[in-house]
């Protein structure tokens, strides 16, 4: 027996997928690959810490992440088609209309009929989703506060260009 530690594992040679022996990428290094991992993790828990903060922020208001952005979204594009707001979240035209219609009963959305469009019907605010929007939008500017602190203009410039980057080698596929 070795004087190595028997529980790593050394693999040699690049197993990144490729045709006929030739790789689709370059092969990582450890650390490089280290680094993918650690990241990768870190989103996966800022992601649960947002939404586990924003949970406790707003479990007094009776609103979810799914109507806040909802809320979010049809206070940015008043007017907005199901489709449209459907698009801006990521989302079904299905599971947005379904969204649409609770917050239309719960008071805080109401859909318009379109003089250009028969077919579509516009969607908008209704005057009690004012006290909630600010409230909501007092929460979000706090927790953007807390989590950018100490980010200087340049580095959330970087930021973003990086997270864009990152989503479009996502949905690339």
């Amino acid at each position: 027996m070795s004087n190595e530690d028997s529980s790593t594992v050394t693999v040699s040679g690049d197993l990144t997928p490729g045709t006929k022996g030739q790789s689709a990428e370059p092969a990582c290094t450890d650390s490089a690959h280290e680094a993918r991992r650690h990241i990768g993790l870190r989103f996966t828990i800022i992601a649960r810490l947002l939404r586990n903060n924003f949970d406790r922020q707003v479990v007094n208001l009776n609103v979810t992440r799914s109507q806040w952005a909802m809320i979010a979204v049809v206070s940015r594009v008043p007017g907005a088609t199901q489709r449209t707001i459907a698009e801006a979240l990521e989302m079904s035209e299905a599971s947005a209309g379904r969204l649409i219609d609770r917050l239309c009963a719960d008071g805080l959305l109401e859909r318009r009929d379109r003089h250009d469009d028969r077919r579509a019907r516009a969607v908008y605010l209704t005057p009690a989703a004012e006290p909630l929007l600010e409230k909501l939008a007092s929460i979000a500017r706090e927790s953007e506060k807390r989590m950018f602190k100490g980010f200087s203009e340049d580095d959330l410039e970087a930021l973003g260009s990086y997270l864009d980057r990152i989503y479009d080698n996502i949905n690339r596929g």
